[in-house]
């Protein structure tokens, strides 16, 4: 049997030839085998268990097709919870990991006077927001929707693997709120905002579910909605917070200004210095 070392060397090649990232190999190694990295820097001179060798290349195997190792393994690590994935829905972001963190300041700041703070988290997806943000504020009642139903099946799952209360309802946008007549403090969503035409990775094109990437001609499509119905569903001091595309600030910041004239809206950057976040505040 090969050690853990002549293995993972011999994957990093193989994605070194296909032009991918070499460091998936150890990456998906660490996953896989359940080890973190020192123990396994530990134990890299010791040949491999036959059923974790089988496993690492048959998983190996399908990244060099591209496909994204979170779907390979089945799950995804978002905020410190491990979240199961597959191709129902998108692979949660690092990136939205800040989104998750500046919802969470804003509670503080602005709601902190409250006993509950009423929260709908539009096109949850895998629920990573929504859990997340559930299981990290107590006072957070937390409402998750959207319109794919298979999306809300994986939701469910990881909302019970995580012990958080959600309420989940499956509805385009606002619709399952509207119909229900519910009012809510905070509006979170992390709509598709790729635009309709704008080349992506063969590993995002070929596995990742079109219908929560895609956000129209301009990529614009579901703020512009969201933002035409949001009054609806918002109480009288309420902010909504977006994840938004690096290059959409501009756009979006006029959108808002013209349907929300009185509204206090800001655009945050992520660690990278992007704009990637837009928060708008009722207050």
């Amino acid at each position: 049997m090969p050690t853990f070392n002549q293995e993972v060397h011999a994957a990093r090649k193989a994605l070194r030839k296909k032009a991918l990232p070499e460091e998936t190999a150890s990456l998906f190694m660490v996953e896989l085998s359940q080890l973190d990295r020192t123990d396994l820097y530990l134990h890299y001179d010791e040949e491999m268990p036959k059923e974790l060798l089988e496993a690492y290349r048959s998983g190996m195997a399908r990244i060099l097709k591209e496909e994204p190792m979170q779907y390979v393994l089945g799950f995804s690590w978002f905020y410190g919870y491990r979240f199961e994935v597959d191709e129902r829905v998108l692979i949660p972001r690092p990136e939205t990991e800040e989104l998750v963190a500046n919802i969470l300041i804003e509670m503080d700041e602005h709601f902190a006077d409250q006993k509950t703070i009423q929260v709908v988290d539009i096109g949850t997806g895998s629920g990573a927001i929504a859990i997340s943000v559930a299981k990290e504020e107590p006072k957070v009642i937390m409402m998750a929707t959207d319109i794919s139903e298979a999306a809300i099946e994986v939701a469910k799952k990881n909302a019970k693997n995580l012990e958080a209360n959600i309420e989940f309802a499956v509805g385009d946008l606002l619709q399952p709120l509207i119909e229900r007549q519910r009012k809510v403090d905070f509006l979170i969503c992390n709509p598709p905002y790729i635009p309709q035409e704008e080349a992506l990775e063969n590993s995002v094109k070929n596995y990742e579910p079109h219908v929560a990437l895609f956000g129209g001609e301009d990529g614009l499509k579901f703020y512009r909605q969201l933002f035409e119905e949001a009054l609806k569903v918002l109480n009288t001091k309420a902010i909504m917070a977006f994840e938004i595309g690096y290059n959409q600030k501009s756009a979006l910041m006029a959108e808002v200004e013209k349907v929300f004239p009185t509204a206090q809206a800001e655009v945050l950057k992520d660690i990278n210095g992007k704009d990637r976040m837009l928060i708008v505040r009722f207050l």
